[in-house]
């Protein structure tokens, strides 16, 4: 399978300190053609910077994940915000990201503080005209009334809602990212989702290294393993894996404006 674009990965993260470098040169044997590296955190944002610089075929954007919109909220600044909008000056900075909510665990962020912080990003991608990618656990009223409220373009990534939420996301103008948990004999509600996605929507992605697909599940997940999600995918849709490949790659290059 060739023509592959990783629309979601955090190459990064401390998971690929050892073999980083030729993990990401081997990629091309695997049909990956492109890589967008996700800022998450301040010290990713930077990082992701620094791998697009590196490599020809990697893209990065600028994010503060809910995880850490406390921290950023306790500097009582919006200096943050000034930070990204310069970061996303960069010409291979392509969207603003990931950013959202996540009620998954009680000692997360304050969910008042993480709706501050979102809504403070969602404002920023309005104004500088760039799509976002949507972080959303466990928290999809919240995040779909914000989408409604601000109707940003970009991605709902690692999609977890149901197939009517889905529906209504791409009513918004919405792209929808399925990662590794399509391949898993439980997903069900993943499945459903993904079957109401029309094609000139829908993007791959591994989030690695997170969420790898079966028969790597628990291991650590890749870009090259995206041909497992490109199959499930088109056998869901009823189409060819390469033209499911050929569509997705499409689909990520005109959301990102690549």
């Amino acid at each position: 399978m060739q023509n592959i674009f990783d629309s979601h990965a955090h190459y990064d993260d401390p998971r690929f300190d050892e073999d980083r470098d030729a993990l990401l040169l081997s990629l091309a044997d695997h049909g990956v053609r492109r890589v967008m590296n996700v800022g998450n955190t301040t010290q990713a944002n930077e990082a992701g910077l620094a791998l697009a610089d590196r490599y020809d075929f990697v893209y990065c954007s600028i994010g503060i994940h809910p995880d850490q919109s406390a921290q950023i909220a306790a500097q009582h600044s919006r200096d943050y915000l000034d930070v990204m909008a310069r970061q996303l000056a960069h010409p291979k900075a392509r969207a603003l990201g990931e950013i959202g909510l996540d009620y998954y665990y009680d000692d997360n962020a304050p969910r008042d503080i993480q709706r501050q912080i979102f809504e403070e990003q969602l404002a920023l991608a309005k104004d500088l005209d760039v799509p976002v990618i949507i972080h959303d656990r466990d928290a999809h009223q919240d995040t779909l009334d914000l989408l409604k409220k601000y109707r940003p373009r970009g991605i709902m990534h690692c999609f977890s809602g149901s197939a009517e939420l889905a529906r209504e996301v791409v009513k918004l103008g919405m792209y929808v990212g399925f990662t590794g948990v399509i391949t898993f004999k439980n997903a069900r509600r993943a499945v459903e989702a993904a079957a109401q996605v029309p094609l000139d929507r829908l993007l791959v992605e591994t989030d690695c290294p997170y969420m790898a697909p079966e028969p790597y599940r628990g291991k650590r997940c890749d870009s090259s393993m995206l041909d497992r999600m490109v199959t499930r995918l088109a056998g869901i849709h009823g189409i060819d894996p390469q033209a499911m490949a050929d569509q997705t790659f499409e689909n990520a290059c005109r959301v990102y404006d690549i």
